[in-house]
């Protein structure tokens, strides 16, 4: 049976990705750590803020796979899915479980770093957009983001990492590889992402501008 290989992941979306976790491994440790280091967990979470913007953008016109298009699956879609019946696509990108955790990981990153802006622990940290908000959604945000949030967020992290493990020891599918190379063995052929230095110079326009807006925001 012949295969074919698929660029699916786009370079810039692959960046996005592996900057983020570590970005977000970073937050969850200056959290935690004991010591002061409220500084660095304000930077991180600015510059996850950046590449959240980069990728609400790049989700509208970057590679096929990477579009948000790509990650909204009709609810008849996902019913033939649970029931083992995927469409070809769903062996491509993401399937539809795994888009619903893409989707609710960004929502919860952005609840995250919304929350971060404006909150005031009242002793080490101000948000730089606190100034915009009354005392008592400050207080609010300040208490999401350091409870509901903060274990929201790790609670998806866990899931992600759980279907990963399941999906290579039960269904024998690699979803690391691919996100390191870019590219996927498929039997059947399918539409690769565009992935040319044309794109691959506009992600970096799309992100210097996302990194510029949101530096001029928190400043």
């Amino acid at each position: 049976m012949s295969t074919h290989t698929i660029r699916v992941w786009d370079l810039p979306t692959r960046l996005f990705h592996w900057a983020l976790v570590a970005c977000v491994i970073g937050l969850l440790a200056t959290a935690w750590a004991p010591g002061t280091w409220i500084e660095w967990h304000a930077r991180l979470g600015i510059a996850v803020l950046a590449l959240l913007a980069f990728r609400l953008v790049w989700g509208l016109v970057g590679g096929r796979w990477s579009r948000f298009a790509a990650l909204l699956h009709a609810p008849a879609s996902v019913v033939a899915y649970l029931r083992g019946r995927p469409h070809r696509d769903h062996l491509v990108g993401h399937n539809p479980l795994g888009a619903a955790s893409v989707l609710a990981m960004l929502a919860a990153l952005l609840a995250q770093v919304g929350t971060g802006l404006v909150s005031d622990d009242e002793i080490a940290f101000q948000g730089p957009l606190n100034r915009l908000v009354d005392t008592e959604t400050g207080l609010a945000a300040t208490a999401w983001h350091a409870d509901v949030g903060q274990w929201l967020l790790v609670a998806l992290i866990g899931l992600h990492v759980a279907a990963i493990v399941f999906y290579q020891w039960r269904r024998k599918q690699d979803l690391v590889g691919p996100m390191l190379r870019g590219d996927k063995v498929l039997a059947f052929p399918a539409a690769p992402s565009r992935d040319d230095a044309a794109s691959r110079l506009a992600a970096l326009g799309v992100f210097a501008a996302c990194a510029g807006a949101v530096w001029w925001l928190v400043r």
